[in-house]
């Protein structure tokens, strides 16, 4: 099956405008901006037959191109990352049977990941949607309950049932534990890790639906899908030991930064 990776970007980000232009150093000092830490994280997904940017403004694009990457440009009335992967798929011709979603903000998604997603979704053929979700220890938990105690809208958790069908995605900390964790132990909350696959029917319906309130309310385009009543399956990746964040504020900047340190990532 013929792969596509798209990776959606658009400066004007309400939270945090200019995002993907953002420059994060690595391990050995070098500065990169996120949407090219974000392309060369694509670049090492085996069996993806092409990777594009998908974007509306031309300073990602001049960006995007100077370092290499293909660029798809898209309509400045795209609202979410799958609108302007849908817009993206119809201009490059369709002709692929899964497209992913490799969100812009999420440098640090390892290879696996994708081609874990990728291989779920073939094996699943009921499932319209299929995402990533990443168990967390209570060194990420505690991130996020700290976001959130702060006001700040960190990363997204996942509950899904015994098919692994997602139920629901939150910007609020799901399940409720009511305990507290230490950074090693495991937890029953889940990291919803911003990648998609999409089929492409799929992806056409999406277009045809109206922003539904839940989608709405918590600002994510995921939820449009349960709305109307399809099945976005959760595969749950390993990090072996990886650390996962997304950049979602400018206070992740140094967070990213001092895990790529770690982690020995230039």
């Amino acid at each position: 099956m013929s792969v596509l990776i798209v990776i959606p970007a658009r400066y004007a980000s309400t939270r945090y405008p200019g995002k993907p232009l953002v420059e994060l150093k690595g391990a050995g000092g070098v500065s990169k901006s996120l949407i090219q830490r974000s392309w060369e994280a694509a670049q090492k997904v085996s069996g993806a037959d092409r990777v594009v940017v998908a974007t509306d403004d031309d300073r990602i694009k001049d960006a995007a191109v100077g370092f290499g990457a293909e660029v798809v440009m898209t309509s400045s009335e795209c609202t979410n990352g799958t609108e302007r992967c849908a817009e993206a798929f119809v201009n490059l011709g369709e002709g692929f049977d899964i497209v992913v979603n490799l969100q812009g903000d999420a440098p640090l998604t390892p290879h696996w990941f994708v081609e874990d997603l990728v291989a779920d979704m073939m094996a699943d053929q009921s499932a319209d949607v299929a995402t990533p979700v990443l168990r967390c220890d209570g060194r990420a938990l505690n991130g996020f309950l700290e976001d959130r105690a702060n006001g700040r809208v960190g990363g997204t958790t996942a509950v899904f049932d015994a098919r692994r069908h997602g139920l629901f995605f939150s910007k609020e900390v799901i399940p409720y534990t009511g305990r507290t964790f230490a950074d090693d132990d495991s937890t029953p909350v889940f990291h919803h890790v911003g990648v998609y696959a999409y089929r492409p029917k799929a992806l056409a319906d999406y277009m045809t639906w109206p922003v539904g309130q839940l989608e709405q309310l918590e600002g994510l385009e995921q939820l449009r899908f349960l709305e109307n009543g399809r099945s976005v399956l959760c595969t749950e990746v390993q990090a072996r030991d990886r650390q996962f964040w997304e950049l979602n504020n400018p206070e992740d900047v140094p967070r990213l930064e001092a895990m790529m340190s770690e982690m020995g990532m230039d």
